[in-house]
């Protein structure tokens, strides 16, 4: 090839390269996706996301590139985060239409069985919001109150009164993972209990971390914990379906979750598989456990540090409690007058939410504020830019219930349930776990904060680093 013909084939590149580079810039200008950066190749934001922690990330990033939506890339995808209370009505009013329910590829690896990690999380989480929602309805979980009381009281006598000083957040866990297994499974062996604790807190501490899967790293052993949970999880299911054929399907005085799941039929009438059940377990503890653990923690964490919310915490608990008989067990009605202890509660989740908000899937192209979501972008709306922000909350770092009284907050500047279709099913059972809970600790301990300067990580969850070690002073007789 002489040097015309080189530098002719030479030209043809560099027209071709160019014509590349304006349709691709032309585009991306059509598009107008929202201002960002996808960080470093391979890696994302992942480095200065879990660096700066939720928070930080996105107040710097709404600040530099915009108050409405900003991209990021997270989790090897790029993400649209959508902000504000407009955000999040617009996320929660499309859950339906044009956004799938989504979750990180390292989240679904850890949890599911193999076959499904490539499934959309809808297809894997459909069953358990279509039977999820009728178990955990407010009128169906009145009946589980004087069980979450009376697990609470033993575990409180067992765990807390025998100490001096607790460590809350591991204590807590403790309760919340015993109580889902009893009401959601029926599972009240306290070996296999302390079992399945044991491989699910891999879990979660490994989806805390950097998702590198290497032998030793946190996140391998999340997956192999995965692994363990799953393994229990089908013996238990396989069991509880034969003892079920053995009566001819009926169940009984069983009225737990899985059970019902069990009965369940696909379209062709056939049982649904026992992994798909499985699979619908392990994200419905994940859902109930770890973040329930993170609220009762942090509500405790402000009674030990505000004496004048402790008082009102236990003025209204005490006149519940000298309102029973010795022995008798909290009721619906009871927990429907703890309405400051709620307030204080839903002030613990705006300062110190445990979740950071929910991931979708674009399902078809979103037009926003502006803005093109192109179809098979990943979005996320947070409580993060609503919970601190002043324009919604007047002098944000304040610890103050009052907040809560009358109206409340306005729409969609408190989420830490999410909202729209995707309502968290669990909120009424996470309100009752948490009150009850609280009720037992506070009608028979004061709390005394152990180390002042504990500091927090915050990541997915909130999590006290010391697992939040507290004094117990006993309340006189």
């Amino acid at each position: 090839m002489d040097t015309a013909e080189v530098l002719s084939s030479l030209a043809l590149v560099i027209i071709v390269v160019s014509l590349f580079l304006v349709f691709f810039i032309f585009r991306k200008s059509k598009e107008n996706v929202p201002p960002g950066s996808s960080g470093w190749p391979v890696l994302g934001e992942n480095i200065k996301y879990f660096w700066l922690g939720p928070q930080e990330f996105i107040k710097q990033r709404t600040e530099k590139y915009s108050k409405d939506a900003f991209q990021t890339s997270l989790f090897g995808e790029r993400m649209a985060v959508f902000c504000g209370p407009v955000g999040n009505k617009f996320i929660f009013a499309n859950e339906t239409k044009s956004l799938a329910s989504w979750w990180p590829l390292s989240v679904r690896k850890a949890m599911f069985f193999p076959e499904f990690v490539g499934s959309s999380t809808d297809d894997v989480s459909s069953l358990m919001f279509c039977s999820i929602r009728d178990i955990l309805k407010p009128e169906a979980l009145k009946q589980y109150i004087p069980v979450m009381d009376s697990m609470a009281r033993e575990h409180v006598e067992s765990q807390w009164a025998v100490n001096e000083v607790v460590k809350v957040f591991p204590l807590s866990k403790k309760y919340t993972f015993g109580l889902g297994c009893r009401i959601l499974m029926g599972v009240v062996d306290v070996e296999l209990v302390t079992r399945l604790a044991k491989h699910f807190n891999l879990v979660t501490v490994g989806l805390i971390s950097v998702p590198i899967d290497l032998p030793g790293t946190a996140y391998n052993k999340a997956i192999k914990g995965g692994k363990l949970v799953r393994a229990e999880l089908m013996k238990i299911i396989s069991e509880r379906r034969k003892e079920m054929l053995e009566n001819k399907l009926e169940t009984g005085n069983r009225s737990d979750f899985l059970s019902r799941m069990l009965l369940l039929t696909d379209e062709n009438g056939k049982f649904v598989s026992e992994k798909e059940i499985t699979n619908n377990v392990v994200g419905l503890l994940f859902a109930s456990y770890e973040t329930t653990s993170s609220a009762v923690t942090f509500v405790l964490k402000y009674l030990s540090e505000l004496p004048h919310i402790y008082d009102e915490v236990y003025k209204e608990q005490m006149e519940i409690a000298k309102s029973k008989t010795e022995g008798e067990l909290l009721t619906w009605e009871d927990i429907q007058k703890m309405k400051y202890s709620w307030n204080v509660v839903c002030e613990t989740l705006r300062l110190m939410p445990p979740a950071l908000g929910g991931f979708r899937e674009v399902a078809n192209d979103l037009k926003y504020a502006g803005f093109t979501i192109p179809k098979g972008w990943k979005t996320l709306w947070t409580v993060h830019s609503t919970h601190k922000n002043p324009k919604y909350f007047a002098d944000p770092e304040t610890f103050d219930p009052c907040r809560f009284a009358g109206n409340g907050p306005a729409p969609c500047t408190f989420v830490p349930f999410g909202g729209g279709s995707r309502l968290c099913p669990g909120r009424e059972y996470g309100r009752l776990e948490i009150l009850v809970y609280l009720h037992n600790i506070v009608t028979r301990f004061r709390l005394e904060k152990v180390s002042p300067q504990e500091k927090i990580a915050l990541h997915f969850l909130s999590v006290p680093m010391e697992g939040l070690p507290l004094r117990l002073i006993r309340h006189k007789l």
